[in-house]
């Protein structure tokens, strides 16, 4: 370890050279670290018979932040990043769809004259499209109590839609 921290020392202008030699302005501290990883995998990989260890790595680590650049360039083009102003300038009109079919359901409740427990079914099983199952943990009550609830709020419910076609 120490003798990479001697290496880090050597070959850091090194490092910032390429990042400038590319025209690297964004990212510079990720394109630096991405140097360092090379700079040791090129430590790592280095076979003195091939030649110099300071040109292998030198194109060691500008090969390395050239696949970098690629990589980042390709996940910018495919994705779009709107700037803030785009997200202020976009109006809400129908802010919540579901409060709209929300109220619907209430005024559908109240006209209709369910009863408290019935009430809970609606709501339980629309809304938050629960199981008569789970409604029936959550009320404490038996499966079959929480079905003569469905029962009876389909027959209300029912009567409560063919007075409305009528």
């Amino acid at each position: 370890m120490e003798e990479f921290e001697q290496l880090k020392t050597q070959f850091e202008p090194m490092i910032y050279k390429i990042i400038k030699s590319l025209n690297i302005y964004k990212n510079q501290a990720e394109f630096y670290q991405t140097g360092l990883i090379a700079l040791w995998e090129a430590h790592e990989r280095f076979d003195p018979e091939k030649g110099l260890f300071v040109s292998f790595a030198y194109t060691y680590i500008r090969g390395r932040m050239l696949t970098e650049m690629r990589r980042s360039n390709r996940v910018e083009q495919r994705n779009v990043y709107p700037k803030e102003e785009f997200w202020e300038m976009i109006q809400d009109d129908d802010a919540d769809p579901m409060l709209h079919a929300n109220h619907f359901l209430l005024s559908m409740i109240e006209g209709c004259h369910l009863t408290k427990q019935q009430k809970k079914w609606v709501m339980y099983t629309c809304i938050h499209m629960l199981s008569v199952q789970e409604i029936a943990e959550i009320e404490g009550v038996n499966i079959s109590a929480v079905k003569q609830w469905r029962k009876g709020a389909k027959e209300k419910l029912k009567g409560g839609l063919l007075e409305i076609k009528d």
